[in-house]
């Protein structure tokens, strides 16, 4: 048994050092188009499609980065894409955690069949509700507003999506907890505001993570409902790298480098919690 024990521990290494390399292949792969775009953003024109392809310019043009603030009003596009994903972030986790909440704990009467009915609205494609959103919001007077791109993806698909998050994680929350409350005199409000969110941190930042990235990709809706230039968001304004000509490659791709920074920064911020979110959500039914 014990001369047993070093070969145990050599094919467990050797199988932790195979996965570490598959996965480092793998992230290789995966980072390839992130550096090709950043090496792009900084060429000339004529060397973008040269061939082999060049992966670090003769010459790197800073002033690619410079320019798109010049050509387009890249600045005005960004701060509209940050205001509106922070709010739907802000809308859907808020919303989506008391109604996972309540689909959680709170027993009430058909409280399985509207959650049913809930999770069927996610099946619905989102470009059958185009038109009827479209006139729906025409009638309001929101169209050339941000208030469909912001109220839509909270009360739509999306928050429906955050509540089935928020309700898997509230499921793996002992009982035990809200009944030693509830008989502190805590009520149901307190006892989502003091130990409920608290714990709920990695299913909330699981919920933020997956909510900015579809809100700051979205391109769908804001070319719906914008019409005016200075309402545009980041996906329509890169599109007007695009026209008739062709594609100004490297202004497209240093757009998009200043793009990605954000949703980078929210993933590592919330890197820790994200994957104890992913680990947690969905183990009880």
């Amino acid at each position: 048994m014990v001369k047993a024990m070093p070969s145990l521990t050599g094919r467990r290494l050797g199988a932790a050092v195979g996965t570490y390399l598959i996965l480092t292949a793998v992230s290789l792969i995966m980072i390839v188009p992130l550096i090709w775009m950043i090496s792009t953003s900084l060429k000339e024109p004529q060397n973008i499609f040269t061939y082999p392809p060049q992966w670090i310019p003769d010459s790197l043009q800073f002033q690619n980065y410079t320019d798109v603030f010049r050509l387009i009003p890249f600045h005005r596009f960004y701060g509209n894409s940050v205001y509106i994903s922070a709010l739907v972030v802000l809308g859907t986790v808020f919303f989506a955690s008391l109604a996972g909440y309540a689909f959680a704990k709170i027993p009430f009467k058909g409280r399985n069949v509207v959650f049913l009915i809930l999770l069927s609205a996610m099946m619905i494609p989102h470009e059958v509700t185009a038109i009827p959103m479209f006139l729906f919001m025409r009638q309001l007077g929101w169209i050339d507003t941000h208030l469909p791109l912001i109220l839509l993806p909270i009360f739509g698909a999306g928050g429906v999506f955050g509540i089935f998050v928020m309700r898997q994680f509230f499921i793996t929350v002992p009982t035990e907890l809200e009944e030693a409350a509830m008989i502190d005199g805590c009520s149901r409000y307190r006892i989502y505001a003091q130990i409920m969110l608290p714990l709920a941190k990695p299913g909330m930042a699981t919920l933020t993570i997956f909510t900015f990235v579809t809100s700051w990709n979205e391109f769908f809706d804001p070319l719906i409902f914008i019409n005016s230039r200075e309402l545009m968001t980041l996906p329509l304004g890169l599109s007007l790298f695009t026209d008739e000509v062709g594609t100004a490659w490297q202004y497209l791709m240093s757009a998009t480098v200043m793009a990605t920074v954000p949703l980078l920064i929210v993933f590592f911020l919330a890197q820790r919690r994200f994957i104890e979110g992913v680990a947690m959500t969905g183990l009880k039914e």
